[in-house]
């Protein structure tokens, strides 16, 4: 009789993958995955050849001779970057490399969390963020947005309600710049009185900046850890969406009272070595360039994905046009559940990100979907935002026929 080995693993595990990986659907609409056409590899290739003669025998040491915060060269470039584009000063010994943003929300977690706490968050905002948070048994509150991120009177009406129930957060968690799924960018001026509502109710922030390399038009706003006076504000930010998602090169920027807690808890023995050296070669000089041509890419799929939503799903549609990142964030009407457009349209070869799953009140998210861009071709998108018209109109009568779809942008 064969071993039942599954009796001895631990209880409430996550639900087990469903079966080996089998490759992307064809019409591939879910994750952070990014344009292929658009990866310097040659580029790339030229800076690993170059750092590795330099300096490859330093890979016999953990840390790359630099110590557990990540490869030098590679946490001063940040500091550079993070000064030239989001206005913030900032040292070398300000900066942790992490294995792309995901470690770095875990690490900061780790260090204000506990089970019972309480985060506030955006009413849309990261899976992965409210994933996680419930694995920790934190809770979660939601803050309205629209379509310059958050809403401060929502914010501090929330947190009033908070503090007549003897409640305190441990953090507000916002993605001010090309916010995930919405893509709103935070104006500066709301950024300076979120500071001034954290203050008053002696709350930290948790600045998730991951896509803010990505705005296609107009500056850039100063990262809320710039403008910080007094500090408050933990930053992380990573290059999986800047340069690519599989390199899982991410960072966290914080005071020393903050780095000094979190260093002991990054137990992996340190990121991967080559990527660091790589980009620490690849960035300066060249990061502007690849990254003004990125957007430009970027911009022009957003433009087809808008395009093909409004031809295909017509009025039944809501959205706005991103000003940046990689994603649509869709408004279907209410009859429409996207967890099972999800079970349905997955069957058939569309992967769709359902709202439920973006939204800290699952209910509000149940019409909305996050629709990404990047990776597929502009061919793909069409094709595929076609056929999920046609499943959904299949499964929930939307969007209505008369002939012909329905026409137009909402």
């Amino acid at each position: 009789m064969a071993f039942d080995i599954a009796k001895s693993f631990r209880p409430n595990l996550p639900p087990p993958a469903p079966a080996p990986w089998s490759g992307f659907p064809p019409y591939n609409f879910i994750g952070g995955h990014n344009n292929a056409e658009a990866v310097p590899v040659a580029e790339l290739t030229e800076a690993a050849a170059a750092v590795l003669k330099r300096e490859g025998h330093t890979l016999a040491t953990y840390g790359l001779n630099s110590g557990p915060q990540g490869y030098r060269p590679l946490r001063e470039a940040v500091a550079d970057l993070l000064q030239s584009r989001a206005g913030m000063p900032c040292s070398a010994d300000e900066v942790l490399i992490t294995s792309g943003s995901l470690q770095a929300l875990d690490l900061v977690n780790a260090v204000f969390l506990q089970p019972g706490d309480t985060v506030v968050i955006e009413e849309a905002t990261y899976g992965g963020t409210m994933t996680r948070l419930k694995a920790l048994g934190v809770n979660y509150v939601g803050v309205a947005l629209d379509g310059d991120g958050i809403r401060i009177d929502s914010l501090r009406s929330v947190l009033g309600g908070l503090k007549d129930r003897g409640v305190k957060p441990k953090f507000i968690y916002t993605i001010p710049t090309v916010q995930n799924p919405t893509a709103s960018v935070m104006p500066t001026e709301r950024r300076v009185e979120l500071l001034r509502v954290a203050a008053e109710f002696d709350v930290a922030i948790f600045e998730d900046d991951c896509y803010a390399d990505l705005i296609w038009e107009g500056e850039r706003p100063p990262a809320i850890r710039a403008l910080d006076q007094d500090g408050r504000v933990v930053y992380c930010g990573s290059f999986s969406k800047s340069i690519a998602p599989a390199l899982r090169v991410g960072y966290v920027v914080a005071d020393w009272a903050v780095m000094r807690q979190i260093i002991p808890l990054k137990t992996d023995a340190g990121s991967g070595a080559l990527e660091q050296m790589v980009l620490a070669e690849y960035v300066p000089g060249r990061f502007e360039r690849h990254v003004d041509e990125l957007r430009v890419a970027l911009k022009r799929k957003a433009s087809v994905m808008v395009e093909a939503v409004a031809e295909s799903f017509g009025a039944s549609a809501e959205f706005s046009m991103p000003k940046g990142g990689i994603f649509l964030w869709v408004t279907l009407p209410d009859q429409v559940d996207t967890t099972k457009l999800f079970q349905a349209a997955q069957a058939e070869g569309v992967a769709i990100n359902p709202g439920a799953e973006w939204s800290a009140d699952p209910a509000a998210g149940r019409n909305r979907l996050r629709l990404c861009f990047a990776y597929p071709s502009e061919k793909v998108i069409r094709e595929g935002v076609a056929k999920l018209a046609d499943i959904c109109h299949r499964e929930f009568g939307v969007p209505v026929r008369s002939g012909n779809v329905e026409r137009g942008a909402s």
